[in-house]
């Protein structure tokens, strides 16, 4: 199993970024797809995830509006789209991937992780 994020850097508040996240070794299609990320310092927390059964998607409420998560199953692919970043943002983001369908929001839950790409937000 493999998880391989990307598209990390540097950016400007205001700023936006992509991060790829691709897959193998799973049967991607049947599993919910999370991004977390932890800044220096804190825990990991939960950012953004979307849902294999229906493709309902889910925010921390600070990134809503700005963050957009979307899959492509086909390319056993997840993509992060991030606009309008702020300084806040800064962490490591990681993507994971879980069996579960109605526990999106818990590290717990999630079976598979990626290594993290470093996402720093300053000017």
């Amino acid at each position: 199993v493999q998880l391989q994020a990307s598209g990390g850097g540097l950016v400007q508040p205001g700023g936006s970024l992509r991060l790829v996240c691709a897959a193998s070794g799973f049967a991607f299609e049947i599993y919910t797809m999370g991004w977390f990320r932890q800044a220096p310092g804190k825990e990991r927390e939960f950012v953004t995830a979307s849902n294999f059964r229906d493709r309902s998607t889910y925010y921390r409420d600070s990134v809503k509006g700005r963050f957009t998560i979307s899959r492509d199953n086909a390319e056993n692919t997840v993509y992060l789209q991030m606009d309008s970043l702020k300084p806040e943002d800064t962490a490591v983001y990681y993507c994971a991937a879980s069996p579960y369908g109605n526990k999106p929001r818990d590290t717990y839950y999630y079976d598979y992780w990626g290594r993290g790409t470093l996402v720093t937000v300053s000017s």
